[in-house]
């Protein structure tokens, strides 16, 4: 078994009664990836992980796991950890005795119980909160419990679902840097599943974009952030214009209209606001909306195409509600997009 197909779903058709959520789906995940999956409410990210928790039966295809084929294996046979978006600890169970729980089912006792309980909890800072009952932990705190819970375990893959959406912005970004440091640590295979992108960004190696129990686009955060090829991927990461091509010319909502450069050949193009050029250009538009964001001010534009959302440096200076001003859509500073849907 070669580490690009560590974990391979294959035709993978996951369904809840007669309504297919996720048809067909064909993934690989090579042995000690970070992977995030990445989309809107009701995409299949869930379901998928669900199936490879073994949590949820699978309709058709496999699920194959470092070699073996563990499409029918129950959930606590699959060596497979999963922290809920809740953390799911017990209230009236110290630090400790969380994260010990799993292990004393399998019948570890004494000394090894022990060493690996603190081992745990070494890995993730909290061997001085052993104590402490989950009660009296941050919600920062309490997710690193979770954390090691799984970890303790020692799984072939590691599976978070929504792993920070209920910690602060602050504890986010402190809980981005405790994930990406326990995983690189421990080498273990991580799938997270999120409907952040700037979550993904942030922590994943690479990225599986999913819509309607489909992969849009897989690749590393670079590649989904600077070369989206559809036009869903470029709305889901902040391209917010975005217009079909057709005959070299953008179709908008006021007609086919002609760049002041040669357009590639592609089926549309996305600009993010920080591309579109104000002040200057063949276009104009009426400022109906304005917003100053430290280092920057966002503009949206009123135009015979369409709304322009336009992103410039705070330091220049602002035009007025109301006030007539020019712009381009440079055609080279596009993302060109190979699907248009």
């Amino acid at each position: 078994m070669s580490d690009a197909s560590y974990l391979s779903l294959r035709k993978l058709t996951l369904a809840y009664g007669d309504s297919v959520a996720v048809p067909d789906l064909d993934l690989d995940i090579r042995r000690g990836e970070l992977i995030a999956l990445l989309g809107p409410s009701g995409c299949g990210k869930t379901t998928t992980m669900r199936a490879i928790a073994g949590l949820l039966p699978v309709k058709s295809g496999h699920v194959r796991l470092d070699g073996a084929d563990i499409t029918r294996v129950p959930a606590n046979k699959r060596a497979v950890g999963l922290v809920f978006q809740s953390y799911a600890l017990f209230p009236h169970l110290s630090v400790y005795e969380n994260v010990a729980f799993g292990l004393k089912l399998k019948g570890m006792r004494g000394a090894e119980l022990d060493a690996k309980v603190q081992s745990g909890l070494k890995s993730v800072g909290l061997s001085s909160f052993a104590n402490r009952k989950p009660a009296e932990l941050s919600g920062g705190q309490q997710q690193r419990v979770a954390l090691a819970r799984s970890m303790v375990m020692e799984p072939k893959v590691l599976l978070l679902d929504e792993p920070l959406s209920n910690l602060d912005a602050r504890l986010r970004l402190e809980m981005r840097t405790e994930l990406q440091r326990v995983q690189k640590e421990t080498g273990v295979t991580m799938i997270f599943v999120t409907h952040d992108q700037a979550e993904a960004l942030a922590l994943a190696d690479r990225i599986v974009v999913m819509k309607s129990g489909k992969i849009e686009q897989i690749g590393s955060p670079e590649d989904i952030y600077n070369r989206p090829l559809s036009s869903f991927v470029a709305d889901f990461v902040g391209f917010e214009n975005i217009f079909p091509l057709v005959e070299g010319k953008l179709k908008t909502s006021g007609g086919l209209v002609d760049l002041s450069s040669q357009a590639p050949s592609a089926a549309g193009l996305a600009w993010r606001p920080r591309m579109v050029t104000l002040g200057t250009g063949p276009f104009r538009g009426t400022v109906r909306g304005t917003s100053f964001a430290g280092d920057s001010r966002e503009y949206l534009l009123d135009t015979s195409m369409g709304p322009i959302k336009a992103e410039v440096e705070a330091s220049l200076p602002a035009h007025a509600m109301g006030s007539d001003v020019s712009f381009n859509l440079p055609a080279e500073k596009a993302a060109p997009l190979s699907r248009f849907a």
